[in-house]
């Protein structure tokens, strides 16, 4: 990690927040708990214990591993059902072949990013090649689930296929922080990934000792998760580490700092930030199900049950 990188970040459009940018405090830091997905790969419920208040439109994001998996020992995901929000499937390390009943589909490795519009309802199933499954190797990614607005939950399902060297590159203004923006936009800087709900998604890497103050949109709202590393954040320098969520309140920037010395395994900070503007909307949720009301939900099961959100290929490929 990371996988998308460069050699001199000081080459890349430069990013800071203006001097008089109100600082955003952290109004909560929260470890996630682990636990196990699919067809049984470890993974960090990032967003455990948040209030939803707090992370609208975000639903939940699990960090998947860091794991390196012996031969015969890597996992996925079964055929399984969706409505309502999208997925977007962001892989550091390894490989992921993704299918859907809607016709999408491909492998994401190495920076790859895979962005899932489930809308009205689809099938689709996650898993390694067979060829990683034979030799093991090095996992290590993010699944995070993006609400979509009643307006748009029955749209028809989409499929995006992001690769690494697509993300936008930016730096912080003394090269101490690479900052790669895979949807929305930073200070005007865009990123690939076309977003119904609007939201930023940014990994940073952070150097020890370096620090980065970024604008932020008003009107979103901010998290940082960890996934390696320690390091600060806040302009109070509230530390947080590897496996932990740290929440913002308001104002328009915010801050992220790195370590002086960080673990043997981990010569970065490395964070994944955050930002949406908030629905605002009841929510139902339940399993593979995000909608507005329980009849919703009810009629999603039904759907599901009477084939209407698609049937698995005869072959798919896996």
């Amino acid at each position: 990690m990371p996988a998308v990188t460069v050699e001199n970040p000081l080459a890349l459009p430069k990013v800071a927040a203006s001097g008089d940018a109100a600082a955003r405090p952290v109004l909560a830091v929260t470890t996630a708990p682990s636990g196990f997905e699919g067809e049984g790969f470890p993974v960090r419920r990032a967003f455990a214990g948040i209030n939803y208040k707090y992370l609208d439109p975000f639903i939940m994001m699990d960090q998947m591993g860091e794991v390196e998996y012996a031969a015969g020992e890597p996992k996925g995901t079964p055929w399984h059902p969706h409505r309502g929000f999208e997925t977007v499937t962001y892989l550091i390390d390894g490989t992921f072949v993704h299918q859907d009943s809607n016709g999408g589909g491909g492998t994401i490795q190495n920076g790859d990013t895979q962005w899932m519009t489930a809308g009205s309802g689809l099938l689709h199933i996650e898993a390694p090649p067979e060829s990683l499954v034979m030799s093991g190797g090095l996992f290590h990614g993010l699944q995070l689930w993006v609400n979509l607005p009643k307006a748009d939950k029955m749209m028809n399902p989409r499929y995006q296929d992001i690769r690494g060297g697509q993300v936008q590159l930016l730096a912080s203004p003394d090269g101490g922080a690479l900052l790669r923006v895979i949807a929305g936009e930073l200070d005007g800087h865009q990123g690939p990934g076309v977003t119904h709900t609007p939201i930023t998604m940014i990994h940073a890497t952070v150097r020890p000792g370096a620090e980065v103050t970024l604008p932020w949109r008003e009107d979103f709202n901010g998290l940082a998760y960890v996934l390696a590393g320690r390091g600060t954040v806040g302009a109070e320098r509230r530390p947080v580490h590897m496996g932990q969520t740290a929440v913002f309140g308001a104002g328009s920037s915010l801050t992220v700092r790195a370590d002086d010395k960080q673990d043997g395994n981990a010569p970065d900070l490395e964070v994944v930030l955050l930002g949406g503007r908030p629905i605002r909307e009841p929510m139902a949720h339940y399993g593979p199900f995000v909608m507005n009301s329980q009849a919703e939900l009810k009629q999603a099961f039904e759907d599901f049950q009477a084939g209407r959100l698609g049937t698995v290929p005869a072959v798919h490929g896996m």
